[in-house]
């Protein structure tokens, strides 16, 4: 498995197919996709995508600090799931995010995901909410040090 950075449109195929498999590829492109601050990364098993990650430079209203990054669209095909991929993407991050002279990173994780999360020492910030369509989901974020 290797890690690297990625386009933004090489996200979409494997956000559509895992995280709106009801919506069409054109639905899986998100705010900030395409701004300078924004990066993706993409985890490749024998030149081919397996699992990506987008990262945005995009505050919380109830988070404190000055800038803080937002991590969406995280998601990993079936047959690789289980591996480390979605790790692997997370700890290329925190060290690109850092170098951004920012510390904190924040997602709205699915409750399905909070085991996940909490291993790789975010914490959960809020009560559970509803995503229309998705399902639920909690605020959970990570001090980068």
């Amino acid at each position: 498995m290797e890690v690297k950075q990625i386009d933004a449109k090489d996200t979409l195929e494997i956000r559509q197919k895992i995280l709106r498999p009801d919506a069409n590829t054109g639905e899986c492109v998100f705010d900030g996709d395409e701004k300078d601050s924004s990066f993706h990364l993409g985890a490749y098993v024998d030149d081919t995508l397996a699992s990506v990650a987008s990262f945005y430079l995009d505050n919380h209203p109830k988070i404190k600090d000055t800038y803080q990054f937002r991590l969406r669209g995280m998601a990993t095909l079936d047959k690789h799931r289980g591996k480390g991929f979605s790790s692997a993407l997370l700890k290329t991050a925190f060290p690109l995010i850092k170098n951004n002279h920012v510390t904190t990173l924040w997602c709205n994780a699915r409750t399905s995901a909070i085991g996940f999360y909490d291993k790789i020492g975010f914490e959960t910030v809020s009560d559970e909410f509803d995503i229309p369509g998705i399902g639920p989901h909690v605020v959970m974020i990570k001090e980068i040090s």
